[in-house]
């Protein structure tokens, strides 16, 4: 039975969603249609919302680059390496491979998101090297794991509010991470996912005759050239371990002022530095860095092209006011109960076209606080319902799949009949959490 419904899912999605790319563009057109039908827009304002911002997650792409390419760079380290091939070791048949993957990926994605993706890729790949199992499942089931990052400790929403002078201080006070992040609702809804996300994989696992596998061949790393090296006084300087080493200890020095000293907060610039500087010193040599950049650089067309028009999404939702109605359409008709609820519906539907967390927050938390205050509802698990919405329909949305994808070197179609069939699940357990915990 289950099976059958992952299958039908599966063939459903290969069917019928397009590439990233199209969905974005299709997404842009539903939300400008939305902004003139529901808000009374002009076709030249929501032209104007458009292209205003277009460019405004120029920044944010950058780092959603760096993530892949930092993320790769280290973990094609020869440390590293070794590190994931021993881990991957552990996973004697397919279904261990598949619970294994997804429990790596649920650990790190509630460590950081960032982080989450990029580990979760790699050693979906180091495991399809390893062991026989269904390429696309073992993909998903990585990317599965992003499902918990909002509850965890880099959640943008939670850290948001609990931040001394946050743009909504003087309306809900700050709120710390143990009525939030370490609350009981909270940790009950990450055990539940931890437990039962690594079986929903397992169970979706196809038979040996619908499964498609990948040749390990084609996911070895490309050796090196004996012919590279000369001796030119340039290839001294690319294959010196010393300038490695020296820029090295720098960036370790400014690590150790940054976590130990100042005990400053995880954020995706310093993940992104963090993973910079140790690849630096674990590939030994500027020569080795450069070959691994080279080979990830290769997949982040994706996030290069369609950031932007994400960016154009979200000001059309933003400034024509149709995230926030949508968002008191759906509180409207709660209670001080069931406004987490609902609250986490309405955030699901919003990420769809504004897939972050930072900004949903941004363009929910006044309809969100001035409901919880009407109602005398509970305002952290209310907040919460938007972070938990955020994360949710990620499974839906592909933006967050593409460093996945890239790494891994599929399209979202095959992973996504998968994750929709998760999609169902853990918004079940998550409604629950919310409400009744």
């Amino acid at each position: 039975m289950f099976k059958a419904l992952t299958r039908g899912s599966v063939r459903l999605v290969e069917r019928y969603l397009p590439d990233p790319y199209i969905f974005v563009i299709l997404l842009t057109l539903i939300a400008g249609i939305a902004a003139m039908t529901v808000e009374q827009r002009t076709p030249m304002e929501v032209v104007r919302f458009w292209g205003n911002g277009f460019w405004s997650l120029l920044t944010f792409a950058m780092q959603m680059l760096l993530v892949l390419l930092t993320g790769h760079m280290l973990a094609s380290t020869p440390l590293v390496k070794s590190w994931l091939r021993a881990l991957a070791s552990l996973a004697r048949s397919a279904g261990s491979a598949i619970i294994l993957v997804t429990l790596v990926s649920l650990a790190a994605s509630w460590i950081n998101w960032g982080f989450g993706l990029v580990v979760g890729a790699l050693f979906a790949k180091e495991l399809a090297r390893q062991v026989r199992v269904d390429y696309r499942l073992l993909v998903a089931s990585a990317y599965s794991g992003f499902l918990v990052w909002h509850g965890g400790l880099a959640g943008s929403v939670p850290l948001t509010i609990a931040t001394p002078g946050h743009f909504a201080e003087s309306k809900m006070g700050i709120i710390s991470t143990s009525d939030t992040i370490f609350s009981a609702f909270n940790l009950a809804i990450v055990i539940a996912l931890f437990v039962l996300v690594p079986l929903v994989n397992r169970l979706m696992l196809p038979s040996d005759k619908e499964s498609i596998y990948v040749d390990p061949a084609l996911l070895q790393d490309t050796p090196d050239d004996p012919n590279a090296t000369t001796n030119r006084p340039a290839d001294r300087l690319e294959n010196s371990r010393l300038i490695s080493l020296s820029i090295g200890l720098a960036g370790l020095a400014y690590m150790f002022d940054y976590y130990i000293v100042r005990g400053a907060a995880l954020n995706l610039n310093v993940i992104n530095f963090s993973f910079l500087i140790l690849a630096i010193i674990l590939h030994g040599t500027p020569r080795r860095l450069l070959k691994s950049l080279d080979e990830a650089i290769r997949g982040g067309a994706g996030i290069v092209i369609q950031f932007p028009f994400y960016a154009g999404i979200m000001a059309i939702m933003i400034d024509s006011g149709l995230a926030a109605s949508l968002s008191e359409w759906l509180v409207s008709f709660a209670t001080a109960t069931t406004l987490p609820f609902w609250t986490f519906i309405s955030a699901g539907l919003v990420n769809i076209f504004v897939p972050s967390g930072g900004g949903q927050w941004a363009v929910q938390s006044p309809v969100v606080i001035a409901a919880a205050q009407a109602l005398d509802a509970d305002m952290a698990r209310t907040a919460m319902a938007v972070a938990w919405g955020d994360s949710w329909t990620n499974m839906l949305q592909p933006f967050w799949a593409l460093p996945v994808l890239a790494i891994a070197g599929l399209k979202a179609k095959d992973i996504m009949g998968f994750c929709l069939i998760q999609l169902f699940v853990s918004g079940i357990v998550i409604s629950v959490g919310l409400t009744w915990m």
